[in-house]
């Protein structure tokens, strides 16, 4: 993958239309996904006066942003069931010293906005926090994991029958699946290092995600089988690669990456998309191209039902906070190398 800019234009143009940003009103927001009719979005966002993330959901066409978490706590990782009438997310609002939690993430905050000081991201891997879900307007609320350690980063499979997520409760993050149910937990990966963020592929047969077990702090991309196996990484170089997301028709996946191997410099995350095919029982990335080269961050991207749009997290709006935001988006032809002889 090459990090540098191929021209002195923006490329943005010729991938992305109709660019909006579509959330304010919160301190930041982010890691958006889109309903299954793709009319509403489920996002978290940090609200006015609270330290953490809390969980929404929002009509694209306008309306009432409604909270589905419940306001206490930490919280991440929603997404909705594909039948569209429920949510998953993970909250840490069971933890028996929330109130402490919440007090000395307000204390650091008023410091900081004292002295001016802006942290670099930093994900904390709360072990109070568990998976939840609940219904469009945050009511019957469930709880589907309860074990020692971080249980987060929740997706449900195309069908609705299972949930993959990243747990560290043997010691490090790890992939695991469980029924959509909270039944039947079994380990999907067990490698040094983190794995974590997956996602199961449109045709309920592949696991992506991303790893830093090649070198710490160094995100990769990964797939692998349903099954546990055929395990392959689809990205390799000095960079941090992650959000990996698969396109709902077409086989593409595509994350956000940094180029990671000058120290001295300030890393900027853009979008790539990769197109992808099965050889020999294991898939195999091809061409890569990038889709973003805004100053700004751009991460955490996701397509909509029909592929037809895209929506990320950026920083490019006026005030420069995390927001939503959501183009158009025109996918390069496939083109495979020719295959060696």
């Amino acid at each position: 993958m090459g990090w540098a800019d191929e021209s002195p234009t923006s490329i943005e143009s010729t991938r992305l239309s109709n660019l909006r940003q579509v959330t304010s009103g919160m301190a930041k927001a982010g890691e958006g996904y889109f309903s299954p009719d793709g009319e509403s979005i489920v996002y978290q966002a940090v609200p006015p006066e609270f330290p953490f993330y809390q969980i929404y959901r929002q009509p694209l066409a306008g309306g009432a942003i409604q909270r589905i978490s419940t306001g206490r706590g930490r919280t991440t990782c929603s997404y909705f069931h594909p039948h569209g009438d429920r949510i998953l997310f993970a909250s840490s609002h069971l933890d028996p010293n929330v109130a402490e939690t919440e007090a000395n993430a307000r204390k650091q905050q008023e410091e900081d906005r004292r002295t001016g000081r802006r942290r670099r991201y930093q994900w904390d891997f709360d072990s109070f926090m568990e998976i939840f879900v609940a219904d469009l307007n945050g009511n019957n609320l469930t709880r589907l994991t309860n074990s020692l350690g971080y249980d987060a980063e929740c997706a449900y499979s195309p069908d609705g029958q299972q949930i993959v997520f990243c747990s560290d409760r043997d010691g490090d993050p790890d992939l695991y699946l469980m029924n959509a149910d909270g039944s039947n937990v079994r380990q999907l990966t067990n490698a040094p290092g983190y794995d974590g963020g997956p996602f199961i592929s449109p045709d309920g047969r592949w696991v992506i995600f991303r790893s830093d077990r090649k070198r710490e702090g160094y995100l990769q991309i990964y797939a692998i089988g349903i099954d546990g196996q055929n395990e392959v990484a689809l990205t390799d170089n000095q960079g941090v690669n992650w959000a990996p997301y698969w396109h709902p028709r077409q086989p593409w996946i595509i994350w956000a990456g940094a180029d990671h191997s000058q120290p001295k410099a300030r890393p900027n995350y853009d979008l790539w998309v990769m197109p992808y095919r099965e050889e020999e029982g294991r898939l195999a990335g091809g061409p890569v191209t990038r889709l973003t080269d805004h100053q700004a961050a751009d991460v955490l991207p996701v397509f909509s039902p029909d592929g037809q749009k895209l929506m990320w997290t950026s920083t490019r709006g006026a005030n420069g906070t995390s927001q939503l935001w959501i183009a158009d988006v025109k996918l390069p032809e496939i083109a495979w190398p020719a295959d060696s002889e």
